[in-house]
C-alpha cells in the first residue's frame, strides 16, 4: 500500500509495520531513543510518508493512540495545530516518554500556539521528558516565531536560569539548546542570552556551569557573531 491521504490509521500502522528494521531499532538505543515500541524506522522514511499522508487530524489522535514510537511522531507530523485542543495537547506531553518524541511535537505544540500555557505547566511538573517539553517549545519559538516580539522570548530566560541546575541528561540539554536559540535569534537577543550563559558557566552548579560554558563558546564563536553582524 502506498499512503494516501485516504489511509486509515490502521493502514499506515500496518505500511509501517511492513517497513520495520530491528537492525535501525538496535541503532536508535545508542542515540538515547526509546525503543520498546519502536519498529526501527528512520525519520527520514516518516517525513515521506507524511507527505504522501497529508495532514488528518483525527487520524493523527488514532495514530498516537497506538503507542508505537513511528506512529506517534507521523501522528506529530499529520496533526492539524489549527484542530489541536489544548486538552489533547496535554495528553502528549504526559505521554512523552523520548526525548526525540519531545522534539517532535514541541514544533506541533508551538504552531498550534499553545507555549504561553504550556511552557509554564510542563516546567512544573518533573517528570524529565515532560520537564524537557517546555524548553523544547522555547528553542522551537526563537526558531520559527520569527513575528514575535524579541521581549517574548527574552522573557524565558528566567526560566533558563532557574532550572539550569537540573542535572538530568534530556533537562539539561535542552534547557542549553533553549538558551543557545534564543541567543542566536539576533543582535538585540545576543546581548542577555550571553550575559546569562556567562552567569551560569561561573556557577557553583555543575549542570548549569556545563550549560553556561557550553553556550558562552557557540554564541561568541566567529561564526554567531558574525551572522548576527556582532563586532568579530
Amino acid at each position: 500500500m502506498t499512503p494516501s491521504p485516504a489511509s486509515s490509521a490502521e493502514e499506515l500502522i500496518n505500511h509501517l509495520r511492513g517497513h520495520a528494521s530491528a537492525e535501525n531499532r538496535a541503532g536508535m538505543g545508542r542515540f538515547g531513543i526509546a525503543t520498546e515500541t519502536a519498529l526501527g524506522i528512520s525519520n527520514v522514511e516518516l517525513r515521506r510518508v507524511a507527505r504522501l499522508a497529508k495532514t488528518n487530524h483525527s487520524r493523527a489522535l488514532a495514530l498516537w493512540r497506538s503507542g508505537i514510537r513511528e506512529a506517534r511522531i507521523l501522528a506529530a507530523y499529520t496533526a492539524d495545530p489549527k484542530a489541536l485542543t489544548l486538552d489533547e495537547a496535554r495528553l502528549w506531553a504526559s505521554d512523552c516518554n523520548s526525548w526525540e518524541i519531545v522534539d517532535t511535537v514541541a514544533d506541533l505544540f508551538v504552531a498550534a500556539r499553545f507555549e504561553q500555557v504550556l511552557i509554564p505547566e510542563c516546567v512544573r511538573d518533573n517528570r524529565e521528558f515532560v520537564r524537557r517539553l517546555a524548553f523544547a517549545m522555547i528553542a522551537t519559538c526563537a526558531v520559527h516565531l520569527k513575528q514575535e516580539p524579541d521581549a517574548a522570548l527574552l522573557a524565558w530566560l528566567p526560566l533558563i536560569e532557574a532550572h539550569a541546575d537540573d542535572e538530568r541528561n534530556f533537562v539539561k540539554k535542552a534547557v542549553n539548546w533553549a538558551l543557545r536559540q534564543i541567543g542566536k535569534r539576533n543582535a538585540a537577543c545576543h546581548r542577555p542570552a550571553l550575559a546569562l550563559a556567562e552567569k551560569l558557566a561561573a556557577s557553583g552548579n555543575r549542570a548549569a556551569r556545563w550549560t553556561g560554558k557550553d553556550a558562552v563558546r557557540e554564541l561568541t564563536s566567529a561564526n554567531v557573531r558574525g551572522r548576527l553582524g556582532l563586532t568579530i
